[in-house]
């Protein structure tokens, strides 16, 4: 079945890009297709598959109970009824579906390959004859919620009808990558279609206040070749802030000033992330240096003062926005699941734009715990919120002190689903002449090199280990480099900014050999280059130490001074009542103690967990149990902190 390079990142997920003959502009890495890497490490394997065999039939289950996916059916005249739910539940049906065609690239389903088939013939049926699709407003226009607005994008700051579908584009692309069928991406291309009659230049200058359609038009224009999707990606982003035909929607929707003056990250944080990634997208095929200027700049923003130890992003429940610089509170911390997803989204694309590792030292951070603490180990329970404190009480998680199994508004756990059989993409990526390794986990590839074909297999215990054996193997010996990044957490950085320093240096040294000849240490942009003829067989061992680090936040970050986090590899750890026999909120470390680490593989599905001594706020000993942040909330609700008290 013939596949098609496309880019893949989406709400979640990676750009494997698909580039036309005598295209020039785009991003100057290319991901390794999702499809070409096959995880074998025992981490992540796991939480792969029960992604495949419990989130996904659990959210369509979901879906359709909560008439998410009736609602198509009613549209399309299939059934009577009324609308159910939200009006940017189409969208939530979309991300699953997305999910599924990643799925189904790696495990060929025939029954979930039907079930989508038969899904499709009632969004094409609910598709009205101009190429419109909207559920809510086709049931039946003239009961309409508040904010979807009273007629066809009259109230486009909240209706979603632009966002939806720019999910219906990415699950439409990545449905044809993975089955070579077009009926889905007929729905897109029609619906696309029609949105260049609606929006332009010279015609209407409304912009979505979702957005999203950005990526989606752009992995279009990428599967098609047709250049008026990419003109209309542009043409939403040049409209911002541009109030000369339109009321801006303000910094909320971050429509306050034009893009490309902007420098912060504001407002409601998962928009403003799928606007930096749209922004970066476009830029790739355009070469519109204005749009990479702005986002380097609002990511240096972020990244030193509006970022979490944990890579979540988006410290205010009000409006699920970033806060101001170093406004990071703990307790009230928001960092919606769906907003680490979309952090990782852009970092992977910066990246891309510049092969510089600092990138993927915030996606690897915000992946191993601000994204992996959003889904619970059994794949049915999530989190919407992701504080850095818990009193065990307040009932933080829409309603709920614990994970739960849906939300009225479930955006998190269907951006989890299409997120998971994505990430094989985030591992290597590869230009004309090099090989990047961006992360470690145990893998095996696929990728031209050079124009050899080379495969990559990994072999590691990480996050819990360090040591990385990396096999090359080129189809016949060949002359390129392999760029291994080497992350900034093992060179004493936790983040690429002053925001976190660790406490005390780390006296364990990096170790590099190939065939078992040491190899010098010395990076550029975070990568060791490995440039040599390389054949069959050879073998890149490395080794990144990992002791138990301290972390302390910049002085201006209020809640947290005076208090220090924990952390070993790319792993952030918290305490919990479970553990600590429930009260944790007022426990003290010593700087000076010495933790110890153990592997406890009957743990809460196999963790390395670190005690040690500490003491309560009167005085009194007392063991502590850290465990990995991602794990927590696992066993009821109880007390947890990130941040512990310095003795």
């Amino acid at each position: 079945m013939k596949k098609i390079l496309f880019t893949l990142i989406g709400c979640t997920l990676l750009m494997q890009c698909s580039q036309k003959a005598g295209e020039t502009n785009q991003y100057s890495a290319q991901p390794v297709l999702f499809s070409e890497v096959q995880i074998t490490d025992d981490f992540w394997s796991k939480r792969i598959e029960t992604n495949r065999t419990v989130t996904i039939p659990y959210d369509l289950q979901k879906c359709e109970e909560t008439g998410r996916i009736n609602n198509f059916a009613v549209a399309g005249g299939l059934k009577e009824g009324a609308f159910e739910g939200i009006r940017y539940n189409d969208s939530d049906v979309y991300k699953v579906m997305e999910g599924i065609a990643y799925s189904i690239s790696s495990h060929p389903d025939s029954a979930l390959e039907k079930y989508m088939d038969d899904l499709i013939a009632l969004i094409a049926a609910a598709q009205e004859n101009d190429g419109y699709l909207y559920t809510q407003r086709t049931i039946d226009s003239t009961k309409m919620e508040k904010n979807a607005g009273p007629k066809r994008w009259s109230y486009l700051q909240h209706s979603h009808e632009l966002y939806n579908v720019g999910h219906m584009y990415e699950a439409a692309v990545a449905w044809y990558d993975a089955t070579g069928k077009r009926n889905l991406l007929d729905v897109a291309m029609k619906n696309a279609d029609f949105l260049l009659t609606v929006f332009g230049p010279d015609k209407n200058h409304g912009v979505p206040g979702h957005q999203e359609i950005e990526i989606g038009l752009v992995k279009l224009y990428r599967v098609t070749g047709k250049k008026a999707y990419l003109d209309l990606a542009k043409f939403f982003l040049d409209q911002r802030g541009i109030g000369d035909t339109r009321e801006l929607y303000g910094d909320y929707c971050q429509d306050h000033i034009p893009v490309v003056e902007q420098t912060e990250a504001v407002g409601h944080a998962v928009r403003a992330l799928y606007m930096y990634s749209g922004m970066a997208d476009v830029a790739s095929q355009t070469g519109d240096s204005a749009f990479v200027k702005a986002i380097d700049r609002i990511w240096d923003n972020m990244v030193a003062r509006r970022i979490y130890i944990t890579g979540g992003v988006g410290a205010r429940r009000s409006g699920e926005a970033f806060g101001d610089d170093y406004e990071l509170p703990n307790a009230s911390a928001y960092n919606e699941t769906c907003a680490a997803i979309a952090n990782m989204m852009w970092n992977h694309r910066l990246f891309l734009l510049h092969e510089d590792a600092k990138y993927i030292d915030v996606l690897e951070r915000t992946l191993y715990n601000g994204f992996l603490a959003g889904v619970s180990l059994e794949g049915n329970l999530f989190f919407y919120p992701n504080p850095l404190e818990s009193d065990g009480v307040d009932k933080f998680n829409q309603g709920a002190a614990e994970r739960q199994p849906w939300f009225n508004c479930s955006c998190c756990p269907v951006n989890v689903v299409r997120t998971m059989p994505a990430l094989p993409g985030y591992i290597y990526a590869q230009s004309k002449e090099a090989l990047f390794v961006n992360l470690f986990i145990g893998s095996e590839a696929q990728m031209p090199v050079n124009g050899i074909p080379v495969r990559v297999q990994q072999k590691t215990e990480y996050p819990w280990n360090g040591e990385v054996a990396i096999t090359i193997q080129p189809e016949k010996e060949s002359e390129f480099a392999v760029k291994i990044r080497i992350p900034g957490w093992v060179q004493g950085r936790p983040l690429p900014s002053d925001l976190y320093t660790f406490l005390g240096d780390n006296p364990d040294k990096i170790s590099l050999s190939v065939n078992g000849e040491p190899v010098a240490v010395k990076t550029e942009k975070g990568y060791v280059s490995l440039t040599r003829k390389w054949r069959a067989g050879d073998v890149v061992n490395l080794n990144l130490p990992m002791p138990v680090r301290r972390v302390l936040a910049n002085e201006n970050v209020a809640a947290d001074l005076q208090k220090i986090a924990l952390e070993r590899g790319p792993v952030v750890y918290c305490i919990e009542g479970m553990d600590n026999r429930d009260n944790v909120l007022d426990m003290r470390l010593a700087d000076d103690t010495r933790l110890q680490t153990r592997f406890r593989g009957d743990k809460l599905g196999g963790i390395v967990e670190l005690t040690g001594a500490a003491s309560t706020i009167r005085g009194k000993s007392k063991k502590l149990t850290a465990i990995p942040y991602y794990a927590w909330n696992h066993r009821g609700a109880n007390e947890m902190t990130v941040w512990i008290h310095r003795k």
